[in-house]
């Protein structure tokens, strides 16, 4: 499963490298990312293409599954 490490870019950044890895790849994907609104957005994208989107942590990192 893909990883994209997007800890420490604050929004929309992360969304944006999840919608560009889902184009490219689709899913499933993993996406560690800190910033507090990030949740948000990737559960909004997520929604959008009807993936499931589950929340973790990694090494004490916020991070989702997507598909």
């Amino acid at each position: 499963m893909r990883r994209i490490d997007a800890r420490g870019l604050s929004c929309p950044w992360p969304a944006l490298r999840l919608a560009r890895a889902l184009r490219q790849q689709g899913t499933p994907l993993e996406i560690l990312a800190d910033d507090p609104a990030a949740e948000r957005e990737i559960r909004a994208l997520a929604a959008a293409l009807g993936a499931p989107v589950t929340a973790f942590a990694i090494d004490g990192s916020p991070a989702f599954r997507v598909g």
